[in-house]
């Protein structure tokens, strides 16, 4: 259930999604999993080259800084 208001006459109107919409929130959330996904694996990449160096994240800006 989706409500759209309207400020021009001041009401609400609560209707359903449309096909199109449903589909588009689908893919939003395919999406978020999807950018959540690769910021996992970059940090869990970044983490292990500190652990091959044998710093730490805060060391490493130290360095880096």
């Amino acid at each position: 259930m989706k409500a759209e208001h309207d400020s021009l006459t001041n009401t609400t109107v609560e209707r359903e999604e449309t096909e199109f919409e449903l589909a588009q929130i689908k893919l939003d959330k395919i999406e978020q999993t999807k950018l959540e996904k690769a910021q996992a694996e970059k940090q869990a990449a970044r983490q292990a080259v500190l652990d091959r160096l044998g710093i730490t994240a805060d060391e490493a800006a130290l360095l880096l800084g």
